[in-house]
């Protein structure tokens, strides 16, 4: 939901065994996929096996790996087995990548894909647009609209250009926050201002010298004045953060102060490791405003201490091959938007290749551990950990920017997880 809470949704319920290790899923009725076929448990177990896989390319894949079986009762009936406990296992199962797709679908799956959702499916003309339609046979409650159509549009000039001249509806993270007061003063529209779960960071390349030194990387932590960043690049919209954590999470902890910006310690601290007269590396920046942006001011921070960022301009199909699986950067400027994913420093073999034993072991623990006091303790030390061993540069909360015409209804105005909900958007009468 909007708010970011569990919702039933083709399990209309479950149960969790006493020791937490068994999930058993009781499945609406009646479902169906976009092509007519039904949905029921086997295809439940097929898209958890295959999402789980050992070649499995889902992006996600660690989410799964505590499942150790996924059976089928019955039609209606399916029960999840886990290998060790995980608090987190209903919020993974909710997110987009462990959406429920059936075999005979699979095949094309990348360029035609079925769902079971209130939209279908309709077109896709790429790098320009998706096209979906109402699901007239949708099993829950129908949507509102006929169909919607996505527009790739990322550009912040163009993004004001086309809100402007009604060409589009609605843009859920608008990239041009600048243009958001102009907006809001005019009576065509509304501005919607949120929250999301997006930790914005200037990741580094843990296992690149000289990032595999911790003073190099806390000489980047205080070399940088998140402050500037968020009024040059965000023009204010956005909550300063010195962990990997939401600010609006009751577990949070404030360690900005830990990477206060201070160049002059930022020098002292690249003397100290042999680099008196700074070093060069790469500084890859994908299509957003907030990385774009950010990243020219970042860059120029860097100079004053030395540090000469090369800018690399990336597209996205660009940045996951080569920052995100082929490890070859020195740092990016990302938004992770998945909710609660302090869990990623556990996995070394992530892109910013962080490998800490006392922290994987940390992970394991929380995620074997039900008791919300117990869970809050160590999800503090978890920040306090990464945060002080300068794994990422930690800039600031992105905010949930959205502009739509005035007489559209039912947006989100948060964004609690990687999803533009259109179910209940409507236009007012």
């Amino acid at each position: 939901m909007g708010d970011g809470s569990l919702v039933p949704g083709l399990a209309k319920s479950w149960d969790i065994s006493a020791d937490g290790l068994s999930y058993t899923f009781h499945l609406n009725q009646g479902v169906t996929f976009h092509d007519g076929s039904t949905m029921d448990a086997e295809d439940v177990k097929f898209s958890l096996d295959r999402a789980r896989a050992e070649d499995s390319t889902n992006a996600q894949k660690a989410l799964f790996a505590d499942i150790a079986s996924v059976d089928v009762v019955d039609a209606a009936t399916v029960k999840v087995t886990l290998s060790t406990a995980n608090g987190n296992m209903l919020f993974n199962l909710a997110w987009g990548d462990a959406v429920i797709v059936a075999p005979e679908s699979i095949a094309d799956i990348k360029t035609t894909p079925v769902g079971t959702g209130a939209f279908k499916f309709a077109s896709w003309v790429q790098g320009d647009r998706i096209e979906l339609e109402k699901n007239a046979a949708y099993w829950g409650t129908p949507a509102h609209l006929s169909g919607a159509t996505f527009k790739f549009i990322s550009d912040p000039t163009a993004a004001f250009a086309a809100v402007m001249a009604e060409d589009v509806d609605a843009f859920a993270g608008f990239p041009a926050p600048e243009n958001l007061p102009q907006f809001d003063a005019d009576p065509r529209f509304q501005v919607l201002v949120g929250s999301t779960e997006g930790e914005t960071i200037l990741s580094t390349n843990n296992k690149q010298a000289p990032f595999d030194d911790v003073r190099v990387r806390k000489a980047l932590a205080h070399a940088i004045d998140r402050q500037a960043i968020i009024d040059g690049a965000m023009f204010g919209y956005g909550t300063p953060i010195g962990t990997h954590f939401a600010p609006h999470n009751p577990a949070y902890t404030d360690l900005t102060g830990n990477s206060a910006y201070d160049p002059a310690q930022a020098k002292a601290l690249l003397a100290e490791a042999g680099l008196a007269d700074g070093f060069a590396t790469t500084l890859h920046l994908p299509p957003p405003s907030y990385a774009r942006r950010g990243g020219e001011i970042i860059a120029a921070q860097l100079a004053q201490v030395g540090i000469k960022a090369e800018i690399i301009n990336v597209e996205w199909a660009q940045w996951l091959e080569t920052v995100f699986r082929g490890k070859s950067f020195g740092l990016t400027v990302i938004s992770h938007t998945e909710p609660m994913d302090i869990g990623i420093y556990a996995r070394p073999e992530y892109y910013f290749q962080y490998d800490n034993a006392d922290f994987q072991a940390l992970m394991t623990t929380l995620n074997a551990t039900t008791d919300p006091d117990q869970r809050m303790a160590m999800l503090k030390q978890a920040q306090e950990t990464i945060s002080n061993d300068y794994v990422n540069g930690y800039l600031f909360q992105l905010a949930a920017l959205s502009v739509a015409k005035a007489e559209l209804q039912g947006l989100w105005a948060n964004a609690p997880t990687q999803a533009t909900d259109l179910t209940a958007v409507s236009w007012a009468e």
